[in-house]
């Protein structure tokens, strides 16, 4: 499918990519770049990756596929180096949840004779780091891929059949519908998350142990989100501040409703909000997105 792809950034995402090029051999020759030392050794330790580069001018020389794997605050030094070192008619795309900020500097950056294509593995866990990766991650998961009527609808196909090669169900949307729809998805529960950990180790600190050491389903699970990617998670809530704001301010409206609810003991309001939450749950079970048996998606094969 590509002579040479080169990963650049092989954290949970980049690795599993190359672990999963490697199963099904999709690409004659891949390097990869990362700047962390503990990462390439790790890579070398475990035969990923032969070929890896000590700069990005290196990488991504001769490459036909460029994947940006990183933090989205590191892209624009990323592309500023690499920008003169592409291959002509080179596809560059990339794995992050914001797209707007990130092909703003696309835009921007004005490259000639190069195809860039936004995508976005719906897969994470809330583990990182290239031991957290695996070649099954992205079966059966959605990929979305941001094309526009700019796109080179060649480039498009190539890309969405790459997805396809490793395991990923492919949609193809705009950038600012990707945006929305993962700031609701995605981004809120997060938000959620985060939160509702803070509040409950900020409790009275005789109940610190107990709290932990009873913690339910509930707050079992929220701790799981709330323990992804600190660095991942700062660029996300910047470059989609905006969506983010606005459903941010719709959730404080309905904790306000809800809010209310309690306080007005109003046992009908409460359980039209319950029972309406528990129908999305089976709609997602029927989407395929989750089933009733626990760690859907996280275990390792």
């Amino acid at each position: 499918m590509f002579e040479k792809i080169a990963i650049i950034g092989c954290g949970l995402i980049g690795s599993s990519i190359l672990r999963n090029i490697n199963n099904n051999k999709i690409s004659k020759s891949v390097t990869v770049f990362d700047k962390s030392r503990d990462v390439i050794e790790f890579i070398k330790k475990e035969n990923l990756c032969s070929n890896l580069s000590k700069d990005i001018k290196s990488a991504v020389k001769e490459s036909d596929l460029i994947i940006l794997a990183i933090p989205l605050s590191s892209y624009k030094e990323v592309l500023l180096s690499a920008k003169d070192s592409f291959k002509n008619d080179a596809l560059i795309t990339d794995t992050g949840s914001v797209k707007k900020e990130v092909n703003k500097i696309f835009e921007n950056l004005n490259l000639i004779n190069i195809s860039w294509v936004a995508s976005h593995p719906i897969a994470g866990t809330e583990e990182s780091g290239p031991s957290a990766g695996f070649k099954d991650l992205f079966k059966n998961r959605w990929t979305i891929i941001c094309d526009s009527k700019n796109s080179n609808k060649n480039k498009v196909e190539k890309l969405k059949k790459f997805w396809e090669f490793l395991g990923s169900k492919v949609k193809l949307m705009s950038i600012d519908d990707h945006d929305y729809i993962l700031a609701l998805t995605s981004h809120l529960p997060h938000a959620a998350a985060y939160n509702i950990v803070k509040t409950a180790i900020n409790t009275d600190e005789k109940f610190k142990d107990e709290i932990i050491k009873y913690s339910a389903g509930g707050l079992r699970d929220f701790t799981r989100i709330a323990s992804s990617d600190p660095l991942m998670w700062r660029d996300i809530f910047i470059d989609n501040s905006e969506n983010i704001i606005k459903i941010l301010d719709e959730f404080s409206k309905n904790i306000e409703d809800f809010k209310k609810a309690i306080t007005e003991k109003n046992g009908d309001k409460l359980l039209k909000i319950f029972t309406s939450t528990k129908n999305v749950r089976k709609e997602i079970i029927k989407a395929g997105q989750d089933v009733k048996s626990p760690d859907f998606g996280r275990k390792k094969n």
